[in-house]
Order: C-alpha cells, then structure tokens, then sequence
C-alpha cells in the first residue's frame, strides 16, 4: 500500500506505470459497495442519425463522479496510514467525495478549497464533516502541503495518482458493459483523471470507440497541449474565466502520459453551448448538471465529434441554484 504523503505534484513521478484495465477492474471491486452504478439512460430526443445515451454521474451520492476515486484511494491504504486522517485540495467534487469518504472510514478529512469556490459545495464539504480550509485562488496545493506538515494526514489528490484514475476509470467499465457496441465517447476534461481512467477502460473494452476530451474554450489548455505534443500552462486568471468551475485545472505529467495514449481528438465549447447544455439537460433529460459536468452534451449538440452510438459523460450536478436558475431563465 501507500503513503501519499510525498506524492510529486506536477513534476515527473519515477517508477510509476500508466493505469491498466485490470487496475481498474480491481478498483470496481473495492468501491462497488460504496458507489452507485449509474445507468445509461438513452436521449430519446437526440438526433436519431446519432444515437445518444448519457452516463449521469451526478446521480452519485455526492453528486459527482469523484467518489469514485477517492473511496479506491482510501480504501488502498494501510489502516494505520489511513487513521492519521486525510487532506484534499479541490474546487469543490473532489472535497465533497474526499469527505464523505473519510466519514465512510471513520477518519478526519481536512479539505482546501478557494475562496471562490460556490458556496454550495463548501457548505456540502463541511455537511461531510470535513475541516474546511478557504485559500486565495492559485493557492491550493500549497495550503494543503501545510496540512499535511501540520497534521500528518494523507494527501489525497484530485487527479495526479493511478488510485485516484483508477477510480475514476470504473466509470468506463460499466459504459463498456451497459453499451458494448458504443462507437464515441464525449468526456469533461480539467485535471484529466476522469479522462485518463474513463479513456482506459474504453479503449481496452471497446478498442473501436472513438475518445473525445471535451474542454471550454476559456480553459482550453489540454486541446492546446495535445497539440503541441507537451503540455502547455495557461494562467489561473485566464482559466477561471469559464463558468465551468470544475473544469479549470490542469493535467499532470501522469494525466497528460494517459490522455496522450487514449484521447483520440479534443473538441472545445464556448459559454453559450455550456449554457445551452444544461438547460437541454434540465428540460429534456430531466437532469441537474453544473455547467462543468454538462460540457460533453455541449459537444454532442454541436455536432463536433464523428457520427456513431455516442456516450456522453455528465459528470456533475453540484450547482449553485442561483446559477441554475439564471442559466434556465435565460
């Protein structure tokens, strides 16, 4: 097992392997307790040329797909490593599957979080019983290595660990399963964990799907990276422009190695189809998505990627209402 104590953040990490699908196989058997399996729910109002189904993982109990990674993480580490409690910097899902993971293990979670992260998911965060840490934004990482010295605790990373990717990767075990024949994958892309696992498992499972990364226009670094063929920084600044608050991250070493091998183009949205997304997601699909985890419908309903039976990957539903209810007003 393992101490993340000292895990390298975004430098080059020696010695350790991109994720496998029988990682994520093993994975799928710790959480499977813990996590819902969300269905594909087919969009009987899609364009029937481009069949389309939708993996809701803001159905997950901390309406995010982040409680996947962050049960496989912990679960991996040894009892007496797992007590001193755990640490996490995030924007907001990963503090809340972080949390509520601690809580499931019985263990402290102190959580970082910026100070403009939405209220509603710091408040969620604290309803976990997690110390709640605000920094000033571009600040994370660093307060959270504190906490770490301080406490003793485990960091827990939002994205930049094969635990935490193989985690999320279940995701594409149960899309291979449910839809075997699925020819396009469409997934949010910020940090890249989610992608990483999710483009793993697709490609081992159905070698002939199609893998789309999905990005805003206003935080299109990994599109950019992509290619270029190495990974390229924007600014916090010019990242926190979109509406996508989840979304604003950007790749490590270890992501970008993954999202290399099995991304097979990224497509890029503006605010206006981010917008548009979760309005057709609430009226038609009956489903409340933040505007990050609503970016791969945004691609679909463009019609950005190659036609076929096409999964598109919700990833979130924690958004502010004040928000909501402008976006659906407007």
């Amino acid at each position: 097992m393992d101490d993340y104590r000292h895990l390298p953040g975004q430098g080059k990490i020696p010695g350790v392997e991109l994720v496998t699908i029988d990682d994520i196989k093993a994975a799928a058997d710790r959480v499977r307790d813990s996590v819902v399996r969300t269905p594909l729910l087919p969009a009987s109002w899609a364009d029937p040329d481009r069949p389309l189904w939708i993996k809701p993982e803001n159905l997950q109990p901390v309406g995010a797909f982040k409680i996947r990674g962050a049960f496989n993480t912990l679960a991996r580490l040894d009892d007496p490593v797992r007590a001193r409690g755990v640490v996490a910097y995030s924007s907001g899902n990963h503090a809340q599957a972080v949390a509520y993971a601690a809580r499931a293990f019985g263990v402290p979670a102190h959580i970082v979080m910026p100070e403009d992260t939405p209220s509603v998911k710091v408040e969620k965060t604290r309803s976990y019983g997690a110390e709640v840490v605000l920094c000033p934004v571009g600040k994370r990482e660093e307060y959270a290595d504190n906490l770490v010295e301080q406490t003793g605790a485990v960091l827990v990373p939002p994205f930049d660990h094969p635990d935490v990717i193989a985690g999320q990767g279940t995701t594409g075990l149960e899309i291979a399963h449910d839809l075997p024949e699925v020819e396009v994958v469409l997934l949010p892309v910020s940090g890249g964990g989610l992608a990483s696992g999710v483009g793993t498992a697709i490609r081992a499972m159905c070698p002939g799907a199609r893998i789309y990364g999905v990005e805003p226009e206003l935080a299109a670094d990994t599109a950019e990276s992509l290619a270029a063929g190495h990974r390229v920084n924007w600014s916090v600044e010019d990242r926190n422009r979109t509406i996508a608050d989840g979304l604003r991250s950007q790749p490590s070493d270890l992501t970008f190695a993954h999202l290399q091998k099995v991304i097979d183009g990224m497509i890029t949205v503006t605010e206006d189809e981010i917008r548009e997304a979760v309005r057709v997601l609430a009226h038609k699909a009956h489903l409340v998505a933040e505007p990050s985890g609503a970016v791969a419908v945004a691609a679909y309903l463009k019609g950005a990627a190659t036609p076929g039976r096409t999964v598109a990957l919700v990833s979130g539903g924690n958004v502010n209402p004040r928000m909501l209810a402008e976006i659906l007003t407007a």
